[in-house]
């Protein structure tokens, strides 16, 4: 045109002012439509909304300190996605796709970067850095290593090294490097934790085992002092092994349900183990002849023996009778509860004349069966320094007063008298002990058979006479003393003036009567345990068993 108006367009204005024909009316909606499908939609601004400052931390009041807790992560303030990220394109059918050739095409105004540089995979973006220049979110790797080892070292003391340290030792670099503390690894204890006990093990489980083992003793066991293996069916003498090789300052050796030990096991102790003085083999099956062969070379740094009787142990109390452990502090002889009734034939002359340090002695669930020596000579050395003594068990008991009084007959430093199913000991007995100090009796009877209890015994208010002043846990179970009787032994308590007051009572299946138990109660202000079960002389509701001050003290005013 020479007016210059463009072609299509004034094709159009003219189309518009005469009598719209149907093929011009669908050219004018389908360009309408094209401008509308091609117009971008205006975004709604939102109104700007005035928010207050997110604080970076909260402030939570403890019992003794106050914990300051960041709100942020490390993922807040260091990498957040764009506001504007590209929407995914939607293929829709009929659309041609951008060609290479549009692309290259694009110019772009000169002074500004055509594309954003790549950030590498472990590269920060500036602000990043910058944050982390400032302090935000970087108190896991400021944090000081002494710090998480002291935290690391309360949870090993309530659940153990493993496999505790094991696990977070694989949450990064810095909890790598705590759990690796050598002082965390002092006392670790070895359950079974590849396969369920008994089962046969492959052979790559066998060396995985043993490779991991090998591993934890070299770099982990450099002062490890105390070490229990539990519940393991192979591979024991190897774990010994490997561990005696490893660690020269092992002090305690504990293995428990274990099987396959052998003499092997022993021989690696004894050759690299020189600061070894405890060594506990309860419930396992071992070769006694190779224990036997170590006390004999090695028993003069062993203070600590526990074990379980069985058929070939008697050998090994022997052995310990004849004097191989000189320097012996414990001594613990027990058996399985389900084993039945267990002779154990011992000669407390030639125990006393072996071990005349002893200071703990226990033998739980196994009858005594005492014996003379050969030549007939008595011990006139005792247990001077004995402290505890346990002849307790739940079956039936020979022990007597006469062969308690040879066991104890010069032990002034005993404090504690485990007596509990001796039936036949008397308080007469009792009370001709010539320790002066005892602290805590154990005298219950808890029989698991079909065991008939003894008639109605008298003497008991010798035995808090005596002890009145030291006396802090009382045991008479089931014990059937006088009505009368109770109420004198427990006056004489009451009127105790020591320093450590009583502080446990198990008067369950006694005559205890209500004036009695008011007199003790009242004037035993320390007294936070206290059994009152199956007491047929007490009112109902009242035979129960009562833990804590509060409610010894609802006790009391229930019987006022």
């Amino acid at each position: 045109m020479e007016d210059g108006t463009p072609v299509g367009l004034s094709v159009g204005i003219a189309d518009a002012d005469n009598a719209p024909s149907s093929s011009s009316g669908a050219s004018t909606r389908k360009r309408k439509s094209d401008v509308l499908r091609n117009a971008k939609p205006k975004k709604k601004t939102k109104p700007k909304v005035s928010r207050p400052p997110r604080l970076g931390y909260t402030v939570e009041q403890g019992e003794d300190m106050l914990l300051i807790i960041s709100n942020t992560n490390q993922y807040d303030n260091i990498w957040r996605p764009n506001a504007k990220r590209r929407k995914k394109k939607k293929i829709l059918k009929g659309k041609a796709k951008v060609t290479q050739a549009k692309k290259k095409n694009t110019v772009f105004p000169k002074g500004k970067a055509t594309k954003k540089p790549l950030i590498k995979r472990g590269e920060l973006e500036p602000t990043v850095q910058h944050h982390q220049e400032e302090g935000f979110d970087s108190w896991g790797q400021s944090l000081p290593v002494e710090v998480l080892v002291n935290i690391f070292k309360m949870v090993v003391h309530q659940d153990g090294a493993v496999p505790f340290l094991c696990r977070v030792a694989r949450v990064c670099h810095l909890w790598n490097a705590a759990a690796a503390s050598p002082a965390l690894w002092r006392s670790v204890s070895v359950g079974y934790c590849w396969l369920e006990p008994g089962k046969t093990h492959l052979p790559k489980t066998e060396l995985k085992i043993r490779n991991t083992v090998s591993w934890l003793a070299q770099n982990r066991f450099s002062q490890l002092r105390d070490f229990s293996l539990n519940h393991w069916k192979n591979n024991v003498d190897h774990v010994v092994e490997v561990v005696s090789q490893s660690c020269p300052q092992l002090r305690s050796l504990k293995l428990s349900y274990c099987t396959g030990v052998t003499e092997k096991a022993f021989q690696s102790l004894s050759g690299s183990c020189r600061s070894l003085d405890s060594i506990n083999v309860q419930y396992s099956e071992f070769q006694v002849e190779g224990l036997v062969t170590f006390l004999e070379s090695y028993g003069i740094q062993i203070r600590q023996i526990l074990f379980t009787h069985g058929p070939r142990n008697d050998r090994l109390l022997t052995a310990i009778s004849r004097g191989c452990c000189p320097e012996l502090q414990l001594l613990e002889i027990n058996t399985k509860l389900d084993s039945g009734y267990c002779h154990l034939p011992i000669c407390i002359q030639a125990l006393q004349n072996g071990c005349p340090k002893l200071q703990t002695f226990r033998m739980l669930n196994v009858i005594p069966m005492p014996k003379m020596t050969r030549n007939g000579s008595g011990s006139t050395s005792g247990f001077p320094l004995l402290e505890e003594l346990c002849m307790a068990t739940t079956a039936v008991s020979f022990m007597t007063d006469q062969d308690l009084a040879k066991i104890v007959y010069d032990s002034p430093k005993l404090r504690v008298l485990d007596l509990r199913g001796c039936s036949r000991i008397t308080a007469a007995g009792l009370s001709s002990l010539p320790c002066d100090e005892l602290e805590c009796l154990y005298w219950g009877l808890y029989f698991s058979s079909n065991v008939t209890v003894s008639l109605s015994k008298k003497g008991i208010h010798l035995l808090t006479q005596k002890w009145s002043g030291t006396l802090q846990e009382l045991d008479l179970a089931n014990q059937l003393f006088s009505e009368e009787d109770m109420e004198i032994a427990l006056g004489h308590l009451a009127q105790g003036t020591g320093a450590d007051p009583i502080r446990s009572l198990n008067l369950s299946g006694t005559k205890v009567t209500t004036p009695a138990l008011r007199l003790v109660i009242g004037q035993s202000t320390a007294l936070n345990y206290l059994n009152l079960s199956s007491c047929r002389y007490l009112p109902r509701g009242l035979k129960k068993l009562y833990r804590g001050q509060e409610e010894i003290h609802q006790l009391l005013d229930k019987l006022e």
